[in-house]
């Protein structure tokens, strides 16, 4: 197994060079150079098997031998053990044949935790086995930056960077980030927004020489294991509800794309779905895209959902190099033209797009509305980024005999603000973090300048 550019021009790397990696040297990002299949053999043979044996079976491939399997079957059950719930991601029936994912139940109460608990144990283990340390820069608009902290605080092998926008997370996100004291870990509140914060990481790993050496590696969802590990869900749920022999939607609220696109590479393994539908807030390049073909950046909108206001989704790119058929000098000159001015994609790649993924925007108010219309329907309080998937999964439901899965990506407590102003008195966080508002918090505030946040790198580094 190696892994290609989605724009063509960086040499193939295998899966070890790739997670440390993380993105292209051309500025694209690695998708494997072939996509190993699920056999309906395969699918059939995961019935009742638990998540971590689930997880190994599906990524195996993809790691491809660089890994021992005993050692990487290890790597995979540390990681899922740190779940509070058995079943890790479990199945939540709403209606008839309406089930949410909780994909909320890791160490930070969200989505990020299933990728990141697994990757920070992998760069951990290649890095040990070269005997090399590395620093980790990552932006986040929320819960990325709690999920890397937490994967990779205890790594003995690692420094780690994350720069969130300055008063634009929640208070618990940004407390999950801040109070935590390891003597790897530094957060970096920048005065923009989550666009800035990611332009500057993107920044630093096209020109690493600041580190004089030291490996910078990717935490965000450019980096390919993240996308791997995401795979793993869609595929048990998948097999919890009858496939192979019947085919499941899914529903997913989206920003960056990681999670819609290791949805789609599941797809394209063998796993039976009818349809993605994208959820979006007010930030929703994706929904103007595949409705509109409009395909261009709009000023940022400050949302009741904040892990997805986000103007550029960056790993829509690695869509876009399968629909424009592996053509990566075609993405790359559309995305240039995107960079420039409003643009649109090309006739046949979006028919492709439009025939596999439907979507829908919602705003805040909506939001609010979604988050007590679900209650009062079910039982359940959502958080406001799930609350997107709701709406969108019931308007964009499709063939009602196909079972729709809405993707539960956070604990509503996460979003307490949300959910008190939906006209709910709030919702207690698990017993783990119920001090959480009381703990010392660590942080520092530098301005939305490369220079500032790589010089602050480099001083702070071990």
């Amino acid at each position: 197994m190696r892994y290609i550019s989605t724009r063509g021009q960086a040499p193939a790397l295998s899966f070890e060079e790739v997670v440390l990696t993380g993105m292209a040297s051309d500025g694209g990002l690695y998708v494997p150079e072939t996509i190993p299949q699920l056999s309906a053999d395969d699918l059939t043979e995961m019935a009742g098997l638990s998540y971590a044996e689930i997880a190994f079976r599906v990524m195996r491939p993809f790691v491809n031998g660089e890994i021992d399997d005993d050692t990487f079957r290890r790597l995979v059950t540390e990681a899922y053990a740190t779940f509070s719930h058995d079943a890790v991601v479990p199945l939540n029936q709403l209606d008839a044949n309406h089930f949410l994912l909780e994909l909320f139940h890791g160490p930070t109460l969200a989505f990020k935790d299933v990728a990141l608990q697994l990757l920070g144990r992998l760069l951990d283990h290649f890095l040990k086995k070269r005997g090399e340390r590395a620093v980790i820069m990552g932006a986040t608009s929320g819960d990325t930056g709690s999920a890397a902290i937490e994967g990779c605080r205890h790594c003995d092998n690692l420094d780690i960077f994350i720069l969130h926008p300055y008063q634009r997370v929640s208070e618990v996100q940004r407390r999950q980030m801040t109070s935590v004291l390891a003597d790897n870990v530094f957060n970096v509140a920048i005065e923009g927004n989550f666009d800035d914060a990611q332009a500057m990481v993107k920044a630093s790993f096209a020109d690493q020489s600041f580190l004089n050496g030291t490996r910078l590696v990717a935490v965000n969802s450019i980096n390919w294991a993240r996308i791997m590990a995401q795979i793993v869900y869609y595929v048990a749920s998948a097999v919890a509800l009858g496939a192979p022999h019947r085919k499941v939607s899914f529903c997913v609220p989206s920003a960056n794309f990681g999670n819609v696109f290791a949805g789609y590479m599941a797809y394209r393994m063998g796993l039976p779905v009818e349809r993605f539908v994208i959820a979006t807030n007010a930030n929703d390049i994706l929904h103007r895209t595949l409705a509109a073909n409009d395909f261009s950046k709009q000023e940022l909108k400050a949302t009741l959902a904040p892990s997805m206001d986000i103007v550029v989704s960056s790993n829509f790119e690695r869509l876009l190099f399968e629909a424009y058929d592996r053509d990566g000098a075609a993405v790359a000159a559309l995305l240039e033209r995107f960079q420039a001015e409003p643009t649109a994609l090309a006739d046949a790649p979006l028919a492709q797009l439009r025939e596999r993924f439907a979507s829908h925007s919602v705003d805040d108010a909506t939001i609010l509305e979604v988050i007590r219309e679900a209650h009062h329907r079910t039982q359940e309080i959502l958080d406001p980024h799930t609350a997107t998937g709701y709406r969108a999964a019931e308007r964009e439901r499709g063939e009602a005999s196909v079972p729709m899965v809405t993707l539960a990506t956070a604990h509503p407590a996460k979003f307490a603000e949300a959910v008190v102003k939906a006209g709910f008195p709030g919702v207690p966080l698990p017993p783990h973090m119920d001090d959480l508002l009381e703990r010392e918090e660590r942080y520092t505030v530098l301005p939305a300048e490369l220079a500032a946040v790589q010089q602050f790198v480099v001083e702070n580094r071990r």
